[in-house]
């Protein structure tokens, strides 16, 4: 997420609102934005639903739902305050999530016109030329689909209370932190005490001189739910008869259904983290569409090589491949550089999402294959493809050497807290019995099933 770069048009061409220098265009477009991230989530749950066996669909898509309140609740209380309201007091340390945690509480449109204090949110105050309160509407959505990504590593046995109470505590504990660890001025920015600082040194303005990049969320998000997806698979175990039986989707329409909706809001979460109608969200736009393209094409290539035809799912899998690759580089690259960054996503997550039989975890939806696998390509290709910092533009390797740094830290940040948070949850029970997975954990955990048939 970059700071606004305005377009040349005359001064009255968005006429600003409230405080002087907020704008009325790039407020709607971002309230908009907002609006299309959070459709992603119930896209999400047709997408996962879809991949689910009949007898688990609805309890698949109940954990996006349940998601969708359990985190927005608690980011209007403590999130958004956790992850940008220590923004510009300097603290650089995972623990300066805790300066101000209530602090959302006192914003408001009015609080916004006056200045107050040094470290108030007049100061946060929103992003560019949006109020910080419509900011902190478009990063709730961020916030409740990162969550919700997770599910699909422990679907058809895991309880549905401990995955809401799982949600809320990883949520405060991992994603805030690491949300302001990366946005909010934190270790993984740009600040002056942040890690790029301290391998290369700091500018004039007390900026670190090569800057990490994550315009959208690769660390934030997808590296983020990836490796914790790989830490839950790992703990909570297989499904009673992985290894020995075929899990088939039991909706491919539904896969394709939640496909297209993913690609459609993904407009609002790669486009609106630019915060602004302007010329490099135009950029991001097509960047978005160029690398989602690529690697459905490289995923279906690399099924008609191995397998011998290209299929739906595989399809729509790809779509998300090359739509989690290019969220942390969107607003670095060129559409050609978009079309390289994304045939390759496309190619490793087909080839790692057989890497769960190889080593028998069971990564039930492949969000390890997928999200993990491509956030990681997509955080270190910045430093290969940035067109001015990249190492294939001329920019040296230190651009690389700051994304490879950041991608390990949310790894070893993501795996740990998550692996701490498991333990934290057990005793409320990690799983159904095996009876119950066998009868179908709709019918056990939900009293419903999906279809009545006859």
């Amino acid at each position: 997420m970059v700071s606004a770069l305005p377009l040349a048009l005359p001064d009255d061409a968005f006429a600003p609102f409230g405080p002087e220098g907020l704008s009325a265009g790039d407020t709607a477009w971002v309230l908009m934005a907002a609006a299309l991230v959070l459709f992603m989530t119930p896209g999400l749950a047709f997408f996962y639903g879809g991949l689910s066996r009949q007898k688990s669909v609805l309890n698949m898509m109940m954990m996006s739902f349940g998601t969708l309140g359990v985190v927005s609740v608690i980011y209007v209380l403590w999130g958004y305050s956790m992850s940008f309201a220590s923004a510009h007091t300097g603290t650089g340390d995972i623990l300066g999530v805790f300066d101000n945690p209530f602090a959302l509480f006192g914003l408001s449109p009015l609080l916004e016109t006056k200045e107050i204090g040094e470290n108030t949110l007049y100061v946060l105050g929103g992003f560019g030329t949006v109020p910080a309160i419509v900011w902190a509407g478009f990063q709730l959505t961020f916030a409740v689909i990162t969550v919700a990504l997770i599910s699909g590593a422990v679907a058809e046995r895991m309880k549905f209370g401990t995955w809401l109470v799982f949600g809320g505590i990883w949520a405060t504990l991992v994603y805030f932190p690491l949300a302001h660890m990366v946005w909010g001025g934190g270790l993984l920015s740009a600040a002056g005490n942040g890690v790029a600082a301290k391998l290369f040194g700091v500018n004039e303005e007390g900026m670190a001189n090569v800057a990490p990049i994550d315009f959208a969320g690769g660390t934030v998000v997808h590296i983020n739910a990836g490796m914790a997806a790989l830490v839950l698979a790992l703990l909570l175990g297989k499904r009673t008869g992985f290894g020995r039986m075929a899990y088939r989707p039991h909706n491919i329409p539904f896969v394709m259904l939640g496909a297209a909706i993913l690609w459609f809001g993904w407009f609002g979460f790669n486009v609106g983290s630019e915060g602004a109608a302007d010329m490099i969200a135009g950029q991001v736009w097509v960047n978005t569409t160029a690398a989602t393209a690529a690697a459905m094409l490289g995923w279906l290539l690399v099924e008609r090589i191995r397998d011998g035809h290209a299929t739906s799912v595989g399809a729509a899998s790809g779509i998300v491949a090359g739509l989690v690759a290019i969220t942390p580089a969107c607003g670095a690259l060129s559409p050609i550089g978009s079309l390289i960054l994304g045939v390759i996503a496309g190619v490793l997550s087909a080839l790692a999402v057989g890497l769960k039989y190889k080593f028998g975890y069971d990564d039930s939806l492949d969000v390890v294959g997928v999200h993990l696998v491509a956030g990681l390509w997509g955080t270190v290709g910045i430093g290969f493809l940035a067109m001015e910092t990249g190492l294939f533009y001329g920019g040296g390797i230190r651009q690389l050497v700051v994304q490879v740094v950041i991608a390990l830290v949310a790894v070893i940040f993501t795996g740990i807290m998550t692996a701490i948070i498991a333990f934290i949850v057990k005793p409320l029970g990690w799983r159904v019995t095996a009876e119950d997975e066998d009868t179908g954990i709709d019918e056990t955990e939900h009293a419903e099933t999906a279809y009545e048939l006859v």
